[in-house]
């Protein structure tokens, strides 16, 4: 289990949403100082600053014990049966493919292998020879090849250049053992950033990911990245895509939270501006990631990821009883934005939750109080 820790937080909010944390370093401002003492969060039933979970958003105890056995054993079987197990179209597959990739290439990266020595990973090299037409070891692959371009080589390199060419290549194969599956493609959204997609050609796989999962939000994710980038488009260009994403949500889709994410993509921009998080701009993103939160499935696997955003912008709007709200819901997980971008998240987490609670009781909340 001694990756694990490693693992979750910077794997299962996943490379779909690393890109953030790479462009936003540095964005989180020192929050105010002079929160009461006396406001403790522990009164509310919160966990410890120190026993926060940092690997995921949000409680997935089967992922957890199959990387387990999978690392323990360097048996791939049950990382195989636990993807053939979960639905294609969904949230939870995506984010299990981007774990189990994740976690060989950290084996590789902490046991490269030498003379007489076996490479960390190993399991996923067997899997994809014993199983070669199995479609979730192929999906592993594929994202595996692209962690590993951005985690080992610099952008615009011949390296780099070469495993994501060979990642686009496994994502191919991988889509033609399953072409209904929309992970593949999903996938080959990273490599349409590596490889510099032109417009166009990022349309035709886009459309390819909304025929077979219209409303995946990891996808929506990474495709709002893609827009951000610089040499693709503008902050218009990626708000209007986010707009367009959240108009066409269907009934309980998260979709309607995708602008918040785009103004937390920017906040760079935009945020000397006073005032800026009561802003029309940001009541209106957060509204709609409210709705989306009120409507969407309890399961569903992204609901923790759009909390936590909501905490952050919830509290720098001073909407406490609001932010105390979301907080009852994740306390304990904090592998998400935009506690990720602190070399201390369950720290980071902290000083906001400690803020609500503070704001939360100046305002006459208590715990009897607490709002569900």
């Amino acid at each position: 289990m001694e990756i694990l820790f490693v693992l979750m937080a910077l794997v299962l909010i996943g490379f779909v949403l690393l890109p953030f944390l790479r462009r936003r370093r540095g964005m989180i401002e020192q929050v105010p100082a002079g929160h009461p003492d006396a406001a403790d969060p522990e009164t509310y039933g919160f966990v410890r600053t120190e026993e926060l979970d940092i690997r995921m958003p949000g409680p997935d105890q089967d992922l957890l014990d199959v990387l387990d056995v999978v690392q323990r054993t360097q048996d791939y079987r049950a990382a195989q049966q636990l993807l053939a197990g979960t639905e294609a179209e969904g949230e939870l597959r995506w984010q299990r493919v981007q774990a189990f990739a994740g976690a060989a290439a950290l084996e590789l990266q902490q046991r490269p292998g030498g003379v007489g020595e076996t490479p960390g990973g190993q399991w996923l090299r067997v899997w994809r020879t014993e199983a070669p037409k199995d479609a979730g070891g192929a999906a592993v692959h594929a994202e595996f090849l692209v962690q590993q371009a951005w985690r080992t080589s610099t952008r615009g390199t011949d390296d780099f250049r070469i495993i994501m060419e060979e990642a686009k290549d496994a994502c191919g194969q991988a889509a033609l053992l399953a072409p209904g599956d929309p992970i593949p493609y999903i996938v080959e959204l990273s490599v349409a950033r590596g490889l510099e997609y032109s417009q166009k050609e990022f349309e035709q796989l886009w459309l390819k990911i909304l025929d077979r999962a219209p409303a995946h939000m990891g996808a929506h994710l990474a495709a709002l990245h893609y827009w951000c980038e610089k040499w693709h488009g503008s902050r218009e260009l990626a708000n209007s895509f986010a707009e367009a994403a959240a108009a066409r949500a269907p009934q309980g889709s998260l979709l309607a939270a995708i602008p918040l994410f785009a103004v937390f993509e920017h906040l760079p921009e935009v945020n000397l501006v006073s005032g800026f998080y009561q802003s029309e701009v940001v009541t209106k993103a957060m509204h709609g990631a409210l709705f989306a939160v009120h409507a969407a499935r309890p399961d569903d696997p992204m609901l923790a990821h759009v909390r936590h955003l909501l905490i952050f912008f919830l509290v720098r709007a001073e909407r406490w009883s609001e932010a105390m709200s979301q907080l009852i819901h994740v306390d304990g997980h904090v592998g998400a934005l935009p506690w990720t971008l602190s070399p201390d998240p369950a720290g980071e987490f902290a000083v906001y939750r400690a803020l609500a609670v503070a704001g939360y009781e100046a305002n006459g909340g208590s715990p009897a109080t607490l709002p569900h």
